[in-house]
């Protein structure tokens, strides 16, 4: 961590004012086999549930497929004269992922470009690369590029998440593993926190261990545990001793446990459950309610046709008590291995004047 972190940089908390939502049009059919046309539907309701709370902002590659998916969103009752729409070529739609993390220094906004490499598992990956600075530039923000002696710092915005006060979640297996899919191999724990310090205004980094069954993310927060309130996380939980995501998820509610807030304070803890097994040949579906994405004035949930869905659109919605919290429909989209949270990034508002 920075000795002395810049304290005029800030990463809002999620539920803090957005200027917009960007998310970029689906259309990567090796993702979804033979679902695309259901994530554009499933889409379209994200962007009918956002537009009635704050502006979106769509990408899509080309004119040709803009007009395709004003038709689609037109025929689903999203608003498409209020739709922002802006060609910008995708390899994917996971925006929290290859779009930037937006913070605030001071009454500017800036974007924080991170290098993507599609999590090292995907070989097309270099318009992705090259989105965080599209958006940046579409949303007039100071473009920053964090580097460590002299190399671009791989990270995404699924492997973060934070209370908008200097405290921030990661994991382990995503910014501190090894091996072949190692996002920035040599680094060390102290390294990494003060790449955080720096570029979000970290003073506060905590670390849960891995993530759960079928995540080709390598372990991202944002499927495990999020904030909720300045000090209040939500945790994916697994009763099921002989499940696969037990262990790992019981590991990290023991760690979210002994932690604290950027003022030494124990975080409280609500445990979400997770959904029964998704399969799809052979391969176990990353579905987790702890997806979820929080909007102005909503939280949207993704649900899977799960006993447990109602259960876990409640307990978000005892934890957000001033805006509506409403179920979507996610198991189609979680086959791309992501949901909503995933698919969106925030834009906060800059705020004026005291």
């Amino acid at each position: 961590m920075s000795a002395q972190p810049d304290e005029t940089i800030r990463m809002p908390a999620e539920w803090e004012p957005h200027e917009a939502t960007w998310l970029a049009y689906p259309h990567q059919s090796s993702d979804w086999p033979g679902k695309v046309s259901a994530v554009r539907w499933a889409m379209a309701e994200f962007v009918r549930k956002l537009q009635e709370q704050e502006t979106v902002r769509l990408l899509v590659r080309d004119a040709k497929e803009a007009r395709r998916a004003l038709s689609l969103l037109g025929r689903a009752g999203a608003r498409t004269s209020e739709l922002e729409v802006h060609v910008c070529p995708t390899d994917r739609s996971w925006l929290r992922d290859s779009g930037p993390t937006f913070v605030l220094r001071g009454s500017s906004l800036r974007a924080v470009c991170w290098q993507f490499n599609a999590w090292g598992r995907y070989s097309n990956w270099q318009l992705d690369a090259r989105v965080g600075r599209s958006i940046a530039r579409l949303a007039n923000a100071t473009i920053v590029e964090p580097r460590l002696a002299g190399r671009r710092i791989v990270l995404e915005g699924g492997a973060i998440d934070c209370n908008g006060r200097g405290t921030v979640l990661t994991t382990e297996e995503c910014l501190l593993g090894q091996g072949r899919h190692a996002r920035n191999a040599g680094l060390r724990r102290e390294d990494l926190e003060s790449v955080l310090g720096d570029a979000l205004g970290a003073t506060n980094v905590l670390w849960l261990g891995r993530g759960i069954a079928g995540d080709d993310t390598g372990g991202h927060v944002d499927t495990l545990a999020r904030f909720v309130g300045p000090r209040t996380v939500a945790a994916a939980v697994e009763p099921d001793p002989v499940d696969e995501n037990f262990e790992p998820l019981q590991d990290n509610l023991e760690r979210l446990k002994a932690m604290h807030d950027q003022d030494g304070r124990s975080l409280e803890i609500v445990e979400l459950p997770m959904p029964r097994p998704i399969h799809f040949e052979g391969w176990r579906v990353p579905a987790t309610y702890a997806n979820f994405y929080v909007a102005n004035g909503r939280v949207l949930v993704p649900t899977f046709n799960d006993p447990s869905d109602g259960l876990a659109v409640g307990i978000l919605q005892q934890c957000f008590p001033d805006r509506e919290v409403c179920g979507i429909h996610c198991t189609d989209i979680a086959l791309g291995a992501g949901a909503l949270h995933c698919l969106a990034q925030q834009q906060p508002r800059i705020p004026h004047g005291p």
